[in-house]
């Protein structure tokens, strides 16, 4: 079977379609990418081979004409990539970059398989839902009218490796003994963390070492407390995650995923302005359910507060919550459902 993956514009798109790739080649099926000038570009060729299609930003908030030029060449790229790859299955992860040639392939007949990352359908999704041969979803919710009955929840597809606690603490340079503060604000970094933890956390240095992704553009500018502050512009997520003991972070998929499949508990600061407000969504359902803390963005001052709450007992529950969410097996899974379902 051939199969062909398409998703782009940021990892939480990318990384869940590589995941499944990698579960089908081994399988035995051809893989094959099309995305368009995203993460994707720079990630994807050295694992699958991989087709640039013009793909246009549908922005919300109003009507950009070169956008909307760039979606409709993206529109003529995916059916001419449609017709010049055959594809026998299409799996779609979503974001702007994955509309063109999931949209072309429905209208040729191609069964189109999605995967929605998050706790409400993108954009595209919501576009290709109706026609799709199923929809998988990361994290139960409720969905539109009609969609029920084509939708499974089978988790968020991430590496599944982990290195023991002491190891990857030396290999990052930290103290084995000490427990870890992680922050992650996304791979580019997230400024107001950066601008503000380092405040907010030095008198926490005597609890915690803390390890702060800054992003490579802000790690500069950003200074330390004091010692046992360690900032990186960028981190190895398998050691950082398998370093930490709490984590401070954003509330995208991929980032959830992979806190839960390493049980780290989580302070959770969803950015307020992503997309469908998906991150504000995402962070209700891990606090809603003991895995997590919601702060608001507005709320960050309330952090020391937040940390002298998070006693070892509430750490606990919150590790055993995180294991409702624990993405193990997902890519194999979806692998295996697009085998039974073509």
């Amino acid at each position: 079977m051939r199969v062909v993956l398409t998703g782009g514009g940021t990892g939480g798109h990318v990384y869940p379609a590589l995941a499944v790739g990698r579960a089908l080649k081994q399988r035995g099926h051809e893989v094959a990418y099309v995305g368009a000038n995203g993460l994707e570009a720079r990630v994807v060729p050295e694992l699958f081979p991989f087709h640039r299609l013009r793909a246009g930003k549908l922005d919300r908030t109003g009507l950009r004409p070169k956008e909307l030029v760039k979606a409709a060449a993206g529109l003529w790229d995916g059916f001419r990539l449609v017709r010049r790859l055959k594809p026998d299955a299409v799996l779609a992860t979503g974001g702007f970059a994955a509309f063109p040639f999931a949209f072309a392939a429905e209208t040729l007949g191609v069964p189109v398989f999605l995967h929605e990352q998050n706790a409400r359908l993108g954009l595209a999704n919501r576009w290709l839902a109706p026609r799709a041969r199923r929809l998988f979803l990361a994290v139960p919710f409720v969905l539109p009218s009609g969609l029920e009955a084509k939708a499974e929840t089978v988790g968020m597809p991430i590496v599944e490796k982990r290195v023991e606690k002491e190891a990857a603490k030396r290999a990052l340079g930290l103290d084995p003994d000490r427990p870890v503060l992680l922050i992650l604000g996304g791979s580019q970094g997230a400024k107001i963390f950066n601008e503000k933890l380092p405040a907010l956390l030095g008198p926490f240095l005597e609890r915690f070492q803390v390890l702060h992704q800054t992003g490579p553009r802000w790690l500069e500018a950003t200074h330390a407390p004091g010692p046992g502050y360690h900032l990186a512009g960028y981190l190895d997520t398998v050691l950082a995650w398998s370093a930490a003991d709490l984590a401070i972070t954003r509330a995208g998929a991929m980032t959830l995923a992979e806190a839960a499949f390493y049980r780290v508990p989580l302070v959770l600061v969803p950015l307020p302005t992503a997309a469908d407000d998906h991150q504000r969504k995402n962070a209700r359902l891990y606090a809603e359910a003991g895995a997590a803390v919601y702060l608001e963005q507005s709320e960050l001052e309330r952090l020391p507060e937040v940390l002298l709450s998070l006693d070892e007992a509430r750490l606990v529950a919150m590790q055993n919550a995180l294991a409702r969410f624990d993405p193990r097996g997902s890519a194999e899974r979806i692998a295996a459902r697009i085998e039974e379902l073509w």
